[in-house]
């Protein structure tokens, strides 16, 4: 089983930021607001200040950005009761999600050809990532910023069918796991099995590539992702949130 700090420090790793500062043990990222994940405080490491102050300092630093404080909060948070502080202060918590799991030693094989793999970031990815995401379209500067900035072995997929691209995403590899990200479906061809068997060929090229396990990040109230990464069988791990400091 995967040391779950250990899948905390790739999520950070393999969703970059544009720049980072290490604050007394609290990682705050900046990416101009584009994701949580890379514009918040991740406050798991050793901390020795005291924390009402930090949390002011590291609100005056996101303000300094034109952006909200946002923290995320995990079971490995430092210190413990950082979450009711946060609450107290004020803070919202939004989008709850889960870290689920999988060992790859027992991979289904895909049951539809059509999946294109490459290596490095192409602009036909981006184009349809940004067809088939179309919020994401407007933060592509950014958003290509930030994926070029990863550091382990990636692939974009695209499942293509009938000559069109029906969904995409990419897998990221480190330390023997390949973590999934953006993983998307054009709306129209939805609940046809096109994500399941593009992220089966995904974990077929993790496997080769030496991972041994695979981890992704859900929103928790997304329930048709949830039944699909079911299907796959992934198994939570552990749940997340954000704590956001409203404007």
């Amino acid at each position: 089983m995967m040391e779950l700090k250990h899948v905390e420090e790739l999520a950070l790793n393999q969703w970059p930021a544009l720049s980072a500062l290490l604050y007394d043990g609290w990682l705050l990222r900046f990416a101009e607001g584009y994701t949580k994940r890379s514009n918040s405080v991740s406050p798991i490491f050793g901390s020795s200040l005291d924390t009402a102050a930090k949390i002011a300092a590291c609100e005056e630093l996101y303000a300094s950005q034109q952006q909200p404080a946002i923290f995320k909060i995990t079971p490995f948070v430092q210190p413990e009761g950082l979450d009711q502080q946060l609450a107290e202060r004020g803070y919202v918590r939004v989008d709850s999600s889960f870290i689920q799991t999988l060992s790859l030693d027992q991979l289904q094989q895909p049951r539809l050809g059509g999946a294109v793999i490459r290596e490095t970031l192409t602009a036909n990815w981006l184009v349809d990532f940004c067809r088939l995401n179309p919020g994401s379209a407007a933060h592509r500067s950014v958003m290509e910023q930030i994926i070029t900035r990863i550091i382990g072995k990636t692939g974009f997929i695209s499942l293509v069918q009938d000559g069109r691209t029906v969904a995409c995403g990419f897998g990221v590899i480190e330390r023997g796991c390949i973590g999934l990200y953006d993983i998307v479906t054009d709306e129209a061809c939805r609940n046809k099995g096109y994500a399941e068997q593009m992220i089966t060929h995904l974990l077929h090229w993790g496997k080769s590539n030496g991972a041994a396990s695979s981890y992704l990040a859900v929103i928790a109230q997304n329930k048709p992702a949830l039944r699909l990464y079911e299907k796959l069988g992934y198994k939570t791990a552990y749940e997340y949130w954000y704590r956001v400091r409203p404007n």
